[in-house]
C-alpha cells in the first residue's frame, strides 16, 4: 500500500501534548506514524509542509448546512472540505421529522464527515424562526420521546440535542424548550448544545431581566453540556454586560459545563477580551456559517468562517497551540470520537488540516463594528479526508481572503468532487 509523508510541518496534536516539527505519515486512511524524520520508501507521495502547520482534521462543531431544506443553510463541502474541516457537525437544522432527509441527503452525500445536534423543535430550523418565532419555534412543536427515537434510529449520527434559552423565547413563555431537551438529552445519554443571546422576537412587555435567562440556563446545565456563543455581545449572554463572570457561571464550568465560541452573528471583541482576561478560554471553536436567516438560499450575509474564528482568537491573544486544541481534540471529546478524530495518533482516521500563516495587515471586525488590526491570518492549504488529499477552494472564507482578489497562496483552488476525493492524486503544497 502506498503511503503519503507530511513532511516538515509545524505538527499540533492537543491529544498527544504535542507541538514540534514532525513527519505525518498516512497510510491508506490511517495515521500510520508521527516522527521526527520518517523512512522514505521509493513509492511514497511527499508533501513538503515546511512552514505550515499540520494538525488534526479541523472539526467545526456549529454550522448550518441542510442546504435547501433550510433558507439558510450552505452548501456542506463549502463549510466542509472546502474551508479547510474534515468534519462539520450541523447545530440543530434538523428535528425529528426531518433527520431522516438530513441523513440522506446531506451526511450520506457530502465529502466532508457530516454529524449532527437534533433540534429540540420537531421540524427543525426550516426558516430561521419563521413569523417572529412562531410556526417553527413553538413548545407546541417539541416532544422529547420524538427526539430519542431518532437518536436511537441514527446513534451514530445525532450526537446531541440544540435547544434554545434567550430573551425572546422567554418572553413568551417559551421556557420547555430547554425542559424538554433536559428530558430527551437525560434519556439518550447525549448533551445539549444551548444557544445563548437574544435570537427570537421579543415581547417588550414581558422582556426577562438579562441576567435572569443565564441563571436559569446554568440551573439546568450538567457536566458535558455546551454554552454555544460564549463571546457573544448579547445582554442576555454567557456574559452579558458585566466586566467579569458570575459566580453561577463560574461553579458550572467548574463542574464541567463547555464553552464553544459558536461565530455567528453576535460575536464580540469586548466579550472575547473580558473572558479571555478572566482566563475563560473556549473549549470548543466554531463558526457557526449560515445563510440568511430570512432569505432562501443567500449566502451573501456569510462573512465569517472557521479559519477567520481561529485567526481572530490568535489575534486575541489565546495560544494558537490551544485554539488548535479546541478545533479538533476539544469538539473529538463532544462527540465520543477522540480515537477516531480530533488527533493524529497511530491508528486513528487519516483526516489531517495543513494551514498556512499568511503574513501581512488584515483588519477584521466584529458584530458591533468594532475593529482588530492584526499582521497576519490563517488560511486552509490542504486537506486529508480519510486519507484522500483535497485542495480546498476556500469560496466562503470571504473573512480571511480578499473579495475578488487573487487567492494570496498562489495554490490551485478547485471545487471538491468525489471522484478527486476517492482520487490517488496528492497535492504538492509549496515550501
Amino acid at each position: 500500500m502506498s503511503r503519503t509523508i507530511i513532511r516538515g510541518g509545524r505538527v499540533i496534536d492537543a491529544a498527544a501534548s504535542l507541538d514540534a516539527v514532525r513527519d505525518v505519515v498516512i497510510e491508506g486512511d490511517r495515521i500510520a506514524a508521527v516522527a521526527a524524520s520518517a523512512d522514505v520508501r521509493p513509492d511514497d507521495h511527499m508533501v513538503n509542509a515546511t512552514g505550515l502547520v499540520v494538525s488534526p482534521g479541523l472539526i467545526d462543531l456549529h454550522v448550518h448546512a441542510y442546504e435547501w431544506a433550510t433558507g439558510f443553510g450552505l452548501p456542506p463541502d463549502d463549510v466542509g472540505v472546502n474551508a479547510g474541516v474534515t468534519t462539520c457537525v450541523d447545530m440543530g437544522s434538523a428535528g425529528a421529522w426531518t433527520i431522516p432527509g438530513f441523513a440522506h441527503h446531506i451526511a450520506d452525500r457530502a465529502v466532508t464527515e457530516f454529524l449532527c445536534f437534533i433540534n429540540v423543535t420537531l421540524i427543525g430550523s426550516v426558516q430561521g424562526g419563521g413569523r417572529g418565532g412562531r410556526n417553527v419555534f413553538d413548545p407546541e412543536f417539541t416532544d422529547a420521546d420524538a427526539i430519542v427515537r431518532m437518536h436511537d434510529r441514527f446513534p451514530s449520527l445525532v450526537r446531541g440535542i440544540k435547544t434554545y434559552a434567550e430573551s425572546g423565547g422567554w418572553s413568551h413563555g417559551w421556557t420547555s424548550f430547554l425542559t424538554t431537551a433536559r428530558q430527551a438529552g437525560d434519556a439518550a445519554g447525549i448533551p445539549l448544545y444551548i444557544h445563548t443571546g437574544e435570537l427570537l422576537a421579543v415581547d417588550e412587555d414581558h422582556r426577562p431581566e438579562p441576567r435572569s435567562v443565564m441563571r436559569e440556563i446554568l440551573d439546568v446545565a450538567r457536566p458535558g453540556d455546551i454554552l454555544g456563543h460564549s463571546y457573544s455581545g448579547m445582554p442576555d449572554g454567557v456574559l452579558g454586560n458585566s466586566d467579569k463572570p458570575s459566580a453561577e457561571l463560574l461553579e458550572a464550568l467548574d463542574r464541567g459545563v463547555l464553552l464553544d465560541i459558536g461565530h455567528g452573528l453576535n460575536f464580540s471583541f469586548r466579550t472575547a477580551r473580558t473572558m479571555i482576561g478572566n482566563g475563560l478560554l473556549p473549549h470548543t471553536v466554531s463558526s457557526d456559517v449560515h445563510g440568511a436567516l430570512t432569505g432562501e438560499h443567500d449566502e451573501s450575509p456569510c462573512t465569517w468562517s472557521m479559519a477567520g474564528t481561529i485567526s481572530k482568537l490568535v489575534a486575541l491573544g489565546i495560544p494558537l497551540v490551544h485554539v488548535i486544541g479546541a478545533s479538533t481534540y476539544g469538539p473529538a471529546r463532544v462527540l465520543k470520537m477522540q480515537d477516531e478524530i480530533g488527533t493524529l495518533r497511530v491508528g486513528s482516521r487519516a483526516d489531517v488540516t495543513l494551514l498556512r500563516n499568511v503574513p501581512g495587515p488584515w483588519v477584521f471586525r466584529d458584530s458591533a463594528g468594532e475593529e482588530l488590526a492584526t499582521e497576519s491570518r490563517y488560511l486552509p492549504e490542504l486537506v486529508f479526508r480519510a486519507g484522500a488529499a483535497v485542495s480546498p477552494s476556500r469560496r466562503l472564507l470571504r473573512d480571511v481572503l480578499l473579495p475578488l482578489g487573487p487567492n494570496p497562496l498562489g495554490h490551485q483552488r478547485s471545487r471538491v468532487s468525489w471522484r478527486a476525493m476517492t482520487s490517488c492524486w496528492i497535492w504538492l503544497v509549496p515550501s
